[in-house]
C-alpha cells in the first residue's frame, strides 16, 4: 500500500490507534457486494499530524485528529451543502474500499499513516484519550446522529437494542442526552455493565424472559435504536413503539428485513434508517463526548491479533471494541 502525496489541502496523519467495526468485516468477507479487492480496512482513525500541506489553515503539525467513514464528497448537491456528506447524492468517497478523487484506491486505518483533505479531518478534543477516541468516528457518531436527529432527550424515552460496540456507545450517548434509557438485549448477561453505563431499565428478549418482555413493554418507546447486524422479528420491535414512535436501523444484516405493515399502520409508528453523521456533526459528536467524560469501552490489541478479534466480534465476544495499537505494525 501506498499513500498519495502531500497536496496543498492535505494532512498527513500518523495513525495510533484504529477501531475495528463490525464493517471491516462485512467487507472483507465480501457480504455487502463485490468489494475492491486489495483493501486496507479500518475507519475508526485516531492520530497525530505529522504533516500539512501548504493551504492548510485548520491543524498543524501535533495536533489530535481523527479520521471516521468518508475522506471526501462532491462537495456541491443539496446533501453535503447541507453538511449531511454522509448522504452525497453524487456518491461519497468511504475511507476504504472507494475510488479516490486522484482515481486510486482508498485504504483505511489498519495502517501506520494516512493523508486525508482537511474538510474531512476531525479534531479530538483534550479530554479523550485517543485508544477510546477511535471507535467514536464511527460506532460513537452512528449512535450519536439517529439520538439528535430524532429528539432523544429529557423526557423521552429511548430502547437501544443490543449492547455491542453501538450499543454500548447509543447508552452512554442517550443518558447523556437525559433520555430514559432501556437496554433490549439477547440476555441479562452484560446488565451490569449497561446500567454502569447509564441505562435505566435492562430486559432480555431472548430465552425464558422474551415473551414477558414484549407483553410488558409494548407501547413504551418514543425511539427505538436497533444496532443489531442481525434479522429480527421486526413485528415485536415495533409494537414496542408509543404512537408516532420511530424505529431506526443502524446495523446492517447481510439478510433483507421483514417488516408487518400493520405494525407500522396499528399505531402511525415509523421504521427508518439511519448512517453516520456529516463532518460537522461528527465533531460535534466528539466536543460533546470530551464535555461529558465518554469514551468507547475498548480492549486494545496488536496487528497479530487481528484474524482472532474478528472472529471474538463475530461471536459477541468483546466489550465492548477493538481497539488496534498501530504501534505494532512497526515492532
Amino acid at each position: 500500500m501506498e499513500r498519495r502525496d502531500v497536496g496543498p489541502r492535505d494532512v498527513l496523519i500518523k495513525i495510533h490507534f484504529a477501531g475495528i467495526c463490525h464493517s471491516d468485516i462485512h467487507t472483507g468477507r465480501n457480504e455487502w457486494g463485490e468489494a475492491n479487492f486489495p483493501l486496507v480496512p479500518g475507519h475508526e482513525i485516531a492520530g497525530t499530524v505529522e504533516e500539512v500541506g501548504s493551504a492548510v489553515e485548520k491543524y498543524a503539525v501535533g495536533d489530535r485528529v481523527g479520521v471516521g467513514c468518508l475522506v471526501d464528497s462532491c462537495r456541491e448537491c443539496v446533501n453535503c451543502r447541507a453538511g449531511e456528506e454522509q448522504y452525497c447524492l453524487n456518491g461519497n468517497t468511504g475511507t476504504y474500499g472507494s475510488i479516490g478523487a486522484d482515481g486510486r484506491p482508498t485504504d483505511g486505518g489498519y495502517s501506520t499513516h494516512i493523508v486525508v483533505d482537511q474538510d474531512f479531518v476531525l479534531g479530538i478534543p483534550e479530554g479523550i484519550s485517543l485508544d477510546e477516541a477511535a471507535p467514536l468516528l464511527c460506532a460513537g457518531i452512528t449512535m450519536y446522529s439517529p439520538l439528535k436527529h430524532w429528539k432523544a432527550g429529557p423526557g423521552s424515552k429511548v430502547a437501544i437494542v443490543g449492547m455491542g460496540g453501538l450499543g454500548h456507545m447509543g447508552v452512554k450517548l442517550a443518558h447523556a442526552l437525559g433520555a430514559e434509557v432501556t437496554v433490549l438485549s439477547q440476555s441479562l448477561s452484560k446488565q451490569e455493565d449497561g446500567e454502569r453505563f447509564g441505562a435505566d431499565h435492562y430486559y432480555a428478549t431472548g430465552g425464558e424472559h422474551g415473551a414477558k418482555t414484549f407483553a410488558e413493554l409494548a407501547g413504551s418507546f418514543d425511539l427505538i435504536v436497533n444496532t443489531v447486524s442481525a434479522t429480527l422479528p421486526m413485528g415485536k420491535y415495533l409494537s414496542l413503539l408509543t404512537l408516532d414512535g420511530t424505529m431506526v436501523s443502524v446495523g446492517a444484516p447481510s439478510e433483507p428485513l421483514q417488516v408487518p405493515a400493520f405494525a407500522l399502520i396499528g399505531a402511525r409508528r415509523s421504521w427508518a434508517g439511519s448512517a453516520i453523521g456529516g463532518i460537522a456533526q461528527t465533531q460535534e459528536m466528539l466536543d460533546f463526548c470530551a464535555e461529558h467524560g465518554i469514551g468507547s469501552t475498548i480492549e486494545v490489541i496488536g496487528g497479530e491479533q487481528i484474524d482472532e478479534a474478528w472472529e471474538r466480534v463475530i461471536s459477541s465476544d468483546v466489550r465492548y471494541r477493538f481497539v488496534i495499537d498501530t504501534a505494532t505494525f512497526e515492532s
